[in-house]
């Protein structure tokens, strides 16, 4: 599995405090399966210009040094989209050295303009990766449609549906609809992975949709390829609560 949306870089977001608490993580998600982690903390759009990205350049460097082999480490952001026409064309802001870059809007206020700003960003040269849509407030299938239109890619938090009643409204339509491209944990130390998201899907769907939504679009977003649609994955009455004994259940 690849994990393209997590909080371990030590000590830089409201993610994780110390490189103890990070490698903890990392060692449960390799016993898990998963082999490709991508640490991305916060970043407003607005000071993407001034990203720290020599200071955190350090820090991934002492991360690396002391985790295991597996999962490898890769480096990215998740940038707001606090302002208009930000250029995010510099390719330290990407996920892993792809020309995939990890954002969000501010989840009480989507902007209007949003698939606007999708595509723009599509045609200065970067996909954008649209992170847990079923989070926003005022957000639907149909704006996820359009944003997917204008060529965004859309990664859902798996906990995020069982974890918010906005979640549990939208999360499942997204899923029916194939509106989902990937799964990641958005892990801030705490038990959220893709293991149980993983587990959970084979149960409600198919090892098919399981793999590209843990696995292999992400490959193919880090490579520069073209997502593969999901089949659309209907989730019958109770197994949303089934997947929260899942995530509750799992500590990684």
């Amino acid at each position: 599995m690849i994990d393209i949306h997590t909080h371990l870089l030590p000590g830089v977001d409201d993610g994780s405090r110390s490189i103890e608490s990070s490698l903890t993580i990392l060692e449960q998600f390799a016993a898990g399966g998963v082999r490709t982690v991508i640490c991305t903390p916060h970043l407003d759009a607005s000071r993407a210009s001034q990203a720290p990205h020599e200071e955190h350049a350090a820090i991934f460097a002492r991360l690396c040094a002391g985790a295991p082999t597996v999962p490898k480490l890769l480096r990215g952001w998740e940038i707001m989209l606090d302002v208009p026409g930000a250029k995010l064309s510099d390719p330290r802001l990407s996920l892993g050295g792809s020309n995939a870059v990890l954002v969000e809007f501010p989840r009480t206020m989507l902007p209007p303009n949003a698939a606007e700003e999708l595509f723009r960003l599509r045609t200065s040269g970067v996909v954008p990766v649209v992170a847990h849509p079923e989070r926003y407030v005022g957000c639907s299938p149909e704006m996820v449609e359009e944003w997917r239109r204008v060529g965004a890619v859309i990664q859902m938090d798996i906990a995020g549906v069982v974890g918010t009643k906005r979640g549990q409204e939208l999360g499942p339509k997204l899923l029916a609809r194939g509106l989902v491209d990937i799964f990641a944990s958005d892990t801030h130390v705490d038990s959220r992975s893709l293991v149980p998201a993983r587990d959970w899907v084979r149960e409600v769907g198919t090892d098919e949709q399981a793999e590209l939504l843990t696995r292999v679009n992400a490959e193919r977003l880090l490579a520069g390829h073209e997502m593969i649609p999901i089949p659309p994955l209907v989730i019958r009455t109770g197994f949303l609560a089934r997947l929260k004994s899942m995530v509750l259940g799992h500590r990684a």
